[in-house]
């Protein structure tokens, strides 16, 4: 009997606030939510950009003076929608109008030599041939140069990228735990994965009981390591910026640190644990291997997730050289127009010249579905499968190719075995990649056309969030699982709000793809995640809704049995409502536990068969069973 990868819990930031809760999903659908819901999203983001406070369920202002919800939103409403989703790179990161860089130059005296003076310890090592120096008083020097020499003036350029998918303006998020020195994707890491862990309303110290300390998963990482002044990019940078590297820069810039982050300060796991990079659809390789240990026994819980922060010059640089960035020249001729609204670059099927990039960082946390049952976990949903599969030879390594027709036709397949065609024809969504390039715009949504003819669906809702958060590369798929969960609980499509309508060359014959928020008549039961990566590197999975999951375990368990959980459940919902209810107020309680609880290993026991830790409930089992015993 396969164990059933359900999720009991998410969270993360990105640039629509704080996922757990929904509230992410709500500010990309606000103009669709009822009154109460609307306000309560705007005033906890307004907390997290510092212009509100709450204290004992009472909002303010920073001066202190009471404010209800309606004064929240009538005051600081447009400032708050303008202060989120994809918008016009802070001067935080760096000036787009100047950005700092280093001409090179050649510089010649009058004939032929240059003098000048500079203080001893600033002599190059070893002084150049053509250098004749003389000491002055005060450990100053005197240097003559003959001939020509090479130097680099500081100097300042047009960055053509002007927006980017950031954080809610005024949030930081280092100031949530002790994170001196950490690059900031590791700063999101840990404020995510923290609020995913605390969404489920169950104690980890409690769900680590319940199961042995190798059942335990944590499969994260991150695609452009940490590029940082706190990671690898102030490492590579440092001696030709004339400073000295860190101790810290080299081991925090990998890419397996958001796993190692969270295995070490949030969860104390000494379970299993991985980093899988697959460029654009890591999340989804993460996701991939969770599911299968789950189901195939090996492991009970798994947090799942990515973090990447990649607004900085040099990623920006990277990209827009390659083409893949929507500049600003090329949407004001697209517009027809001397100016651009920089929070419509990211324009998913619609007319358009390249991707929005964004920092984000999602976690979602999976139970096996007995394990979900005994607990009494809140199910948000259940992740079917998830495919992944290349693209044979190329001519590019950047263009599309075959992968994606084969992980996405096997994943609508593989819902289908569930729960039957007339779910997939009437039920069902997808959640595109929907990058906002010219090229994508056409393969992506000739698969899903043409998959849509094979299994007889049409009008088909495709939802393509990077309109509204951008491209975050690494967490890109978790963004859309996100999103995906509050299409489930809202019973909404966002719409690509960014585009007037959906371009010539879009393959949307059997497709509906909605430019506003589109509720569906019957509920949407599944959600196909779909991810593009360059390489090749495919992916696509199934999402089933909590609907269908909860119809799905009453069958397997009985009715007795899922009564029970039922009852039990009701604890959890109230705990995770009482961390949201704080969390609005911007107490996030970030877990992070630096040096505690530390494994005395000389007290580790082997005996009888097992292996146990001090401090653990449960030992571990060493009496493994020959899987090649027909070999043997």
């Amino acid at each position: 009997m396969s164990r059933l990868p359900v999720i009991v819990g998410f969270g993360g930031f990105n640039a629509a606030g704080r996922s757990s809760g929904h509230h992410a999903f709500r500010r990309m659908v606000i103009e669709s939510l009822p009154t109460a819901e609307r306000q309560e999203t705007l005033a906890g983001l307004g907390v997290m950009m510092g212009l509100l406070r709450c204290e004992a369920g009472v909002w303010t202002d920073v001066d202190g003076d009471a404010l209800t919800l309606d004064d929240i939103e009538s005051r600081f409403g447009q400032q708050i929608l303008n202060g989120s989703l994809i918008r016009r790179i802070d001067p935080a990161f760096f000036d787009v109008d100047a950005a700092a860089w280093q001409k090179s130059a050649t510089i010649e005296g009058e004939g032929g030599v240059q003098t000048f003076t500079l203080h001893s310890r600033e002599l190059p090592e070893p002084v150049p041939a053509n250098w004749q120096v003389t000491e002055l008083e005060g450990r100053k020097v005197k240097v003559e140069i003959s001939g020509a020499v090479d130097v680099k003036f500081d100097s300042y350029r047009d960055i053509p990228v002007k927006s980017a998918g950031q954080l809610p303006q005024g949030f930081d998020p280092s100031t949530l735990y002790n994170a001196r020195f950490h690059p900031r994707a590791l700063q999101l890491s840990v404020i995510a994965a923290s609020d995913a862990v605390r969404s489920v309303g169950i104690d980890w110290a409690t769900i680590a009981a319940s199961v042995k300390p190798d059942q335990v998963g944590v499969y994260a990482s991150n695609v452009m390591s940490q590029l940082d002044e706190n990671g690898f990019g102030g490492l590579l940078q440092a001696r030709l910026r004339g400073s000295r590297v860190t101790t810290k820069q080299c081991p925090l810039g990998l890419n397996s640190m958001p796993a190692d982050f969270v295995n070490a300060y949030i969860l104390g796991s000494v379970g299993h644990t991985a980093a899988n990079a697959g460029a654009c659809a890591s999340f989804l390789y993460n996701l991939r291997s969770a599911l299968e240990d789950i189901a195939s026994g090996r492991c009970r819980v798994a947090v799942v997730g990515n973090a990447e922060a990649p607004i900085t010059q040099e990623i920006i640089d990277g990209y827009a050289t390659m083409g893949a960035l929507g500049v600003e020249e090329k949407l004001k001729k697209i517009d027809n127009s001397e100016t651009t609204d920089p929070r419509r670059s990211s324009r998913p099927f619609g007319e358009n010249c390249g991707f929005t990039i964004a920092e984000s960082a999602q976690y979602v946390v999976l139970m096996d579905d007995a394990l979900a049952l005994e607990l009494g976990a809140d199910i948000h949903g259940a992740v079917n499968d998830v495919f992944i599969n290349a693209d044979g030879f190329k001519k590019s390594i950047s263009a599309p190719g075959p992968g994606n027709h084969i992980t996405f036709a096997k994943a609508v397949a593989s819902a289908r075995a569930i729960l039957g065609d007339e779910a997939i024809r009437k039920r069902s969504m997808v959640h595109a990649h929907g990058s906002s390039t010219p090229q994508n715009r056409v393969t992506e949504s000739q698969i899903f056309d043409q998959i849509a003819e094979y299994f007889g669906i049409e009008h088909w809702p495709v939802a393509a969030i990077k309109s509204y958060v951008g491209h975050s590369l690494s967490p890109a798929s978790a963004d859309q699982l996100i999103a995906s969960l509050g299409s489930f609980k809202y019973g909404l499509v966002p719409g690509i709000k960014t585009i007037d309508k959906v371009a010539d060359d879009v393959h949307a014959d059997r497709l509906n793809i909605p430019v506003a928020d589109f509720k569906p008549d019957a509920p949407i039961d599944i959600a196909f995640l779909n991810s593009k990566g360059f390489g090749g590197n495919n992916a696509t999975a199934s999402v089933l809704s909590p609907r269908v999951v909860n119809e799905m375990l009453a069958k397997r368990y009985g009715g007795d049995a899922f009564a029970a959980y039922e009852k039990r459940r009701e604890a959890t919902r109230l705990k995770a409502a009482q961390y949201d209810k704080e969390a609005l107020g911007g107490n996030f309680g970030t877990i992070y536990q630096f040096g505690e609880g530390l494994i005395d290993e000389s007290q580790i026991e082997l005996a009888d068969g097992k292996l146990t830790l001090p401090g653990y409930a449960h030992p571990i089992d060493l009496d493994m069973p020959n899987r090649f015993a027909d070999m043997v």
